[in-house]
Parts: structure tokens; sequence; C-alpha cells
């Protein structure tokens, strides 16, 4: 198959995959989660995830949510407060090298 032929291929079945997403219907009301739910989110997402596993009421992400206020408020609880905020110990070695 040509180099065509597989990019042709490629798009025809991300046209067809994108078809199924879903978006929810209407707009988002005022109350819809924001920043600082996003952030608390994203601090409790690994509880919220094992929790999610055996209770299918619970969710690590809320939708609907405000967009990008609540996907910043997510990433920061992740990365800054959460999962990835963990301190790592640099341990500096010094060796000498002798041929």
């Amino acid at each position: 198959m040509t180099r065509s032929g597989v990019a042709g291929l490629a798009i025809a079945a991300a046209l067809l995959l994108g078809g199924c997403a879903h978006q929810a219907a209407g707009a988002i009301a005022p109350a819809a989660p924001g920043f600082l739910l996003g952030v608390w989110h994203g601090f409790i997402f690994p509880v919220a995830w094992v929790v999610s596993l055996f209770v299918p009421d619970v969710a690590v992400y809320a939708v609907p949510n405000d967009g990008g206020w609540y996907d910043f408020g997510y990433f920061v609880g992740i990365v800054f407060l959460g999962v990835g905020s963990h301190r790592t110990r640099t341990v500096y070695v010094t060796r000498v090298v002798r041929r």
C-alpha cells in the first residue's frame, strides 16, 4: 500500500472515531466546576481513581465543567499538589575513573 493510501486510511479512521465523540448539550451552567474545583479534583486524583474502580458513581474528572480554567486547575492539582509533587532526593556521587 502506498503512503497516500495509508494516510487516507488514517484520516478516515480519525474522522470515523471523531464522529463518536459526545459533547454536553446546551450552555454550561454557572455552577459548573471551575478552577478551584479543578485544583481539588487534581489533588485527590489518586484516591478518586482507586475509588472509581469499585464505585461506578465516582469519577476522576467533572463533566460538564467550565472548560479551560477547570483543566488548568486540574493540571495544577496533579502536578504541583498531587502525584507529581513528590520531591526526589538528588544524590551526587563523586567518583574518579582511572584507566
